[in-house]
Formats: structure tokens, sequence, C-alpha cells
């Protein structure tokens, strides 16, 4: 593989950034500052795509690479979106509790010339029942309070977890292995 242009991450996330340092993918974090509440209107799937596309559109400039991305949780049809304060996460864990929710990962890509690809991936995520000492534990974390839905299944929130269907990472905030496949076919590993 030849030298790699550098990828502009369209993300403030360590999550996203750590992920793309194990892939060995030469990036600079760029984040978007975008109006997220303008699309608050949309069902969560298209949501999510929208709001990394936007993020894309809003970093790119000619000549670059920019990936973007964004989380939606969503139990049934209601958005859960970052909680503002320990007490917000506790009652969002509170309605998690003993359920599955979806997690919907929007990404886009933005070629040099300046096409948009983007798409959603979803994963099912169910909670087992949590006792209230559980909930106190973990909303006076901090730790899911920049996260979609309250929760961040790479830390202490991996308690929380009884399974997960579909791709961990898509939880995680970033679908690696659909990322990787689209930037193949999108010719930024060099072949076309």
């Amino acid at each position: 593989m030849t030298s790699l242009p550098t990828l502009i991450l369209a993300s403030q996330s360590p999550r996203r950034a750590e992920l793309l340092k194990r892939l060995s993918i030469p990036f600079e974090a760029r984040p978007a500052d975008i109006d997220e509440e303008s699309l608050g209107h949309l069902e969560p799937a298209p949501m999510a795509e929208a709001l990394a596309a936007k993020k894309a559109q809003t970093i790119w400039q000619p000549g670059q690479w920019v990936l973007a991305a964004d989380t939606v949780v969503a139990l049934d049809t209601e958005v859960l979106g970052k909680p503002r304060s320990p007490e917000e996460n506790k009652a969002f864990l509170h309605r998690l509790s003993g359920r599955t929710h979806t997690v919907y990962t929007g990404f886009a890509i933005q070629q040099p010339e300046g096409h948009l690809h983007s798409e959603v991936v979803e994963a099912k995520v169910a909670f087992r029942d949590l006792q209230e000492w559980e909930l106190e534990w973990y909303a006076s974390s901090g730790e899911g309070l920049d996260k979609a839905g309250g929760y961040g299944a790479q830390g202490l929130g991996m308690v929380l977890i009884e399974r997960i269907e579909g791709d961990f990472y898509t939880v995680m905030g970033l679908p690696v292995s659909r990322v990787w496949q689209r930037l193949y076919q999108l010719g930024y590993f060099g072949q076309r």
C-alpha cells in the first residue's frame, strides 16, 4: 500500500480518533460546528446519516478526503441525545434498563473532487435490568455525559449491556469495517 493521504476527521470524538489510529490511517481531527437541532425533525436513521453528511460538507475543501460520523440512539422512535446532567443521564439509563434500543451511526466520506458518499449502519443493544445503585453509580461517573444515549459501551458502560446485535464499533461511534470497505471502494487506498 502506498502512503495514504491525510484523512480529515470531522469530529472531536476521542473514540473515533482512537479507532483511526488503530488502523494506521493518517488523519487530522477538525471538528465540524453544525446546528444538530436543525435536523431533529428527521427519523433516527436518516438523522444520523444527514448529520454525518452535513459535518463532512462543512469541513471539506477541494483536494481533501473527509470522514464524518454521527451516532443517534433511539428507544423505539424517540431519540436519546447526550444527557445534559447526571440526573438526566440517570433518567436515560432508567428508561434503557431491561430494554433493547437501536444505535444508528451514519458516516460520510467526501472525496477530493467533492463527491459525497454517506450511509448509516445500525446495531441493537440490549441492557440488562439495572439496579438503582448501578444507575446512580454510572450517572455519577460522568462518563455518559458526552455520549448519545448517555453511555459508552467501550468504558464503564460495558457492565450495563447484556447483548449487542450488529457491529460493536457502530455502538462505539464508527462502523470501522464498513468505513474501511467504503474507503477502498472510493479509491482512498490508491487503487481504482
